[in-house]
């Protein structure tokens, strides 16, 4: 009976959308290394429920499957790079599923085509082309996942929201893409930085969006995706507003999860955890 009320209690801890208390692992990333049982069982100490993988441990899905059952914690979705999903796609279902997954994210994209030859250094720009590129792949992404029993989406960081010949990149996704083969994971924290506005998108696009990031900075005055002055705080330390972001997710999407994602910490991270979680479960619309 104790067994039955902890988890009714732990239900009950809801976000403002109604749904149970997720967090992207990525939160925990050093942590999980370090210690995964600990890591877990701290994320579940905190009142979460759902999780979303990223930056796991190298450990077979039946040994992270095993941690995530003994901390009680859900495994709901998991994150993936573009060049994961594009040569080890049947790998990367395969492992996922064994979590326990509904959906798999795409959270970076790819170049149409390679680098050249001798050519090193950092990232290069994407063209729009990339971007058109990135729309086909996620459709064809989608189609084979819905065989396989899962769902495709795309997580955006800043990148998508760089002007390139007047169009907007993560407009072109929504686009492009099928809607009945790839969901969007709408990472707010993210689209504010850039100086975007995720209320607006998700009233201009309306039901493309499943899930949420939630995450929280101290923005510059004006805020752009090259403008990298903003500093990552816990939520309700900064000055990210979501009662516009939640009000008008619960009017024109279909949120079926939404997680926490602490980049970075400003305080011990076991508090950090609780405080991000009181701040979901306290919001007021």
């Amino acid at each position: 009976m104790v067994g039955v009320l902890s988890f009714a209690d732990r239900f009950a801890m809801a976000n403002p959308l109604g749904l149970p208390l997720g967090i992207q692992l990525y939160s925990v990333r050093k942590q999980m290394l370090e210690d995964l049982d600990d890591a877990l069982a701290a994320v579940s100490a905190a009142g979460y429920t759902e999780v979303e993988a990223a930056s796991l441990p190298k450990k077979t899905a039946k040994e992270i499957r095993a941690a995530l059952d003994k901390a009680g914690l859900k495994c709901v979705s998991a994150h993936h790079g573009f060049a994961d999903l594009r040569d080890r796609f049947d790998e990367v279902v395969a492992y996922d599923k064994e979590l326990g997954v509904q959906f798999i994210v795409c959270a970076s994209p790819g170049y149409r085509t390679a680098s050249p030859a001798g050519t090193t250094g950092g990232e290069r720009p994407f063209t729009l082309d990339d971007w058109h590129y990135n729309a086909e792949q996620f459709n064809a992404f989608g189609e084979k996942m819905a065989a396989a029993g899962v769902r495709f989406g795309y997580h955006n960081h800043t990148r998508e929201f760089v002007l390139i010949d007047g169009k907007t990149p993560y407009e072109e996704l929504l686009r492009l893409t099928d809607p009945k083969k790839v969901t969007f994971e709408l990472d707010c924290g993210w689209v504010m930085v850039a100086g975007a506005n995720p209320a607006e998108i998700m009233k201009n696009h309306p039901y493309r969006i499943t899930m949420l990031h939630v995450k929280d900075f101290k923005l510059p005055p004006n805020p752009s995706p090259q403008n990298h002055e903003a500093k990552v705080t816990e939520l309700g330390q900064g000055t990210a507003d979501y009662r516009p972001v939640f009000a008008q997710a619960a009017k024109t999407q279909h949120i079926l999860h939404a997680f926490v994602e602490q980049e970075a910490f400003d305080m011990p991270w076991k508090e950090s955890l609780k405080v991000d979680a009181d701040y979901m479960r306290n919001f007021k619309m």
